[in-house]
């Protein structure tokens, strides 16, 4: 085998491409339904009804075609005679065949067709089929509700989830990755949630009903149209155990392509720098060219079961055909009974084949299911009491490091063995090579990390102790890269303090020195700032970040690299608003440049996660020691 087939069935597939358990994660999925069990056994009555009612049609339809026929053939017969007299000169006469066929109607000689009791006939079949109609209708919208409500929760619990994972979820993962779980597969999930959920009912209940009708007209006739189910459903299953995990790789393969293109498309500007936009398109072209096979695959082999299923359903259809023919024929049925068996024949194998047919949905639905269980079962960050900090007396923002050790791997510690204790109001400058914990130490007092071993106090409470939330909302953080949403310069400064009056936004963006650039936006503070917030420069950026920091009055502030992205003159305003907004508050700053640190009140020189050296700028100076050599260079 060779081609875009062969290549989506070949064997070394990553383990993620696999299924862990199509059957636990399809009866996790329908336990989700359980909260709308009101409305889903409603959408079940209601599907018993209509189809009960829409299977009793061929046979009601069947006594029509009897009438018919009876009075057809009750025309030519000489009127007077009962039947079993016509019976019997039929026999006489030696028409052993047509005696057999008249011994089997419901026949008067020498009456005609009743075109009333036709009519009447007919009229009962159309109300049947009309109420079963409105009945499969309701059935249907009050399934969309069921399956709606149910993806409402869903993507909640989805979002609450993103809100309770620790920051090392992110780091080790592609955000391309997480968004492609969170909106794709949850997207792909509602739509073969809906697709299945009504075929694979309405396609039950039609299977059983049409069975009932099928026994009550003939049995031998029923047990030929069932005899090739379990050929049926052998052939689906050989067949979905094969395409099942091409529908994971689909997803995964998804995913990876989703992160690739928003990889690429954050970082546009630096792979165009870098004339890597042919590598990026090649990437794009490889990941591209693996959702295209696994996704062949998957819908080539999924595809395979509809038309097998009914090739095996109509092998039933041609024995019942011929059987049901010679019955006729004998005596055994009548003419309308195996016109009705005929439609209840094609009745039974079409929803066989329609779950066949659904198979591809169903896996792809599950597939999806798989990946976004994976992020729900995914471990949080352990829970804290539900505590706040307590108010001190006097001032605040004592902050306090015993021992800490800590590391992103278990065998590679960063710090290692750190003490510190930082007064109130202390502005505290971290400065070190690359990778010697200078961020990481700002990381674990946000509790974006659990330290391994070791306490961080703040006020002499344990942060472990209280809730991340009142931990946080006592600390203003302002990043080296800047983070803008899709609103207005107002409303991005606002974040900070949402309830905030207007008075107190602009009092903040003034501090930060907005408001000496805001005016020169089209429409100032009501400006919508783009897509992170490309209309307007990396600097404005920064100093929109620090006005939002301002407007907090947190009663911790961390600086890390914050004037990194502007220029000397802006940064020595800033040093003036951040003086400003220091004053009574403990602050953290990590910076490189000496005019940001060398007026701290504390200065920590780290390498290897340890402090090697601290003290003020003077002092550290006139050591000559780590600071010394770093300030040279």
């Amino acid at each position: 085998m060779s081609g875009p087939l062969a290549r989506s069935m070949r064997m070394n597939e990553p383990p993620q491409a696999r299924s862990r358990d199509f059957r636990a994660s399809a009866l996790r999925l329908l336990r989700r339904l359980t909260p709308q069990r009101g409305l889903t056994v409603a959408v079940m009555l209601l599907g018993i009804g209509g189809i009960a009612i829409g299977v009793v049609g061929p046979r009601i339809l069947g006594h029509a075609t009897d009438l018919l026929f009876n009075g057809v053939v009750g025309r030519e017969l000489p009127a007077g005679l009962t039947k079993e007299q016509a019976v019997e000169a039929a026999r006489a006469r030696g028409d052993t065949t047509f005696a057999d066929l008249l011994s089997g109607m419901n026949v008067i000689p020498g009456q005609g067709v009743d075109f009333a009791a036709v009519a009447r006939t007919l009229a009962l079949a159309l109300g049947l089929y009309l109420v079963a109609a409105l009945m499969v209708w309701l059935q249907a919208r009050l399934l969309n509700v069921v399956v709606q409500k149910t993806m409402v929760a869903l993507r909640a619990d989805v979002e609450d989830k993103i809100h309770r994972l620790p920051l090392r979820y992110f780091d080790s993962r592609q955000r391309g990755e997480v968004l492609s779980r969170v909106t794709n597969d949850v997207d792909n999930l509602a739509q073969s949630l809906s697709m299945s959920i009504t075929q694979l009912l309405t396609s039950v209940l039609t299977v059983v009903a049409v069975l009932v009708m099928m026994l009550t007209i003939s049995p031998l006739l029923t047990l030929l149209t069932v005899v090739t189910v379990p050929l049926s459903l052998w052939v689906t299953r050989s067949i979905a155990r094969r395409s099942r995990r091409l529908f994971v790789a689909q997803w995964t393969n998804t995913g990876k392509l989703n992160a690739h293109i928003e990889e690429t498309y954050s970082g546009f500007t630096v792979v165009t720098t870098y004339g890597h936009r042919a590598h990026a398109e090649k990437q794009f072209a490889e990941l591209n060219d693996d959702v295209y096979h696994a996704s062949f695959g998957a819908q080539f082999l999924s595809g395979l079961v509809s038309p097998a299923t009914i090739f095996v359903g109509n092998l039933s259809y041609v024995a019942v055909a011929v059987v049901g023919g010679i019955q006729v024929a004998t005596g055994q049925i009548t003419l309308g009974g195996i016109q009705a068996f005929i439609q209840y024949v094609r009745q039974f194998n079409q929803p066989l084949t329609q779950i066949a047919g659904m198979y591809n949905t169903l896996q792809s639905g599950i597939a999806s299911a798989e990946r976004v269980f994976e992020l729900l079962d995914a471990e949080e960050e352990p829970q804290a009491p539900d505590r706040d900090l307590p108010t001190v007396s006097g001032r605040s923002g004592r902050v306090e490091f015993h021992d800490v050790r800590f590391g992103y791997r278990p065998e590679a510690p960063v710090i290692e063995g750190l003490s510190l204790v930082v007064e109130p109001g202390t502005t505290v400058a971290i400065v070190g090579p690359t990778g010697a914990g200078k961020t990481t130490l700002v990381n674990l007092l946000m509790r974006f990390y659990d330290v391994d071993a070791g306490q961080i106090l703040l006020d002499g409470v344990d942060i472990t102790t209280v809730s991340r939330s009142a931990l946080r909302s006592r600390i203003g953080m302002v990043l080296q890269d800047t983070w803008l949403f899709a609103g207005t310069v107002y409303e991005n400064i606002a974040y900070g303090r949402p309830e905030a009056d207007r008075d107190e936004v602009i009092e903040a963006a003034t501090a930060a020195y907005v408001d000496r650039f805001v005016h020169t936006l089209p429409d100032g503070y009501d400006t919508r700032i783009a897509d992170g917030g490309t209309n307007i420069s990396v600097g404005e950026r920064q100093l929109i970040t620090i006005a939002r920091a301002v407007l907090a009055r947190p009663q911790l502030l961390i600086l890390d690299e914050a004037t990194s992205s502007v220029d000397t003159r802006t940064e020595v305003l800033i040093q003036h608003a951040m003086t400003s907004l220091r004053e009574g508050r403990t602050s953290f700053l990590i910076a490189h440049r000496l005019s940001t640190i060398r007026d701290a009140d504390l200065i920590l020189v780290m390498d290897a996660g340890r402090i090697v050296e601290q003290g003020t700028h003077d002092e550290l100076m006139a050591r000559r020691g780590a600071y010394w050599t770093m300030i040279q260079a």
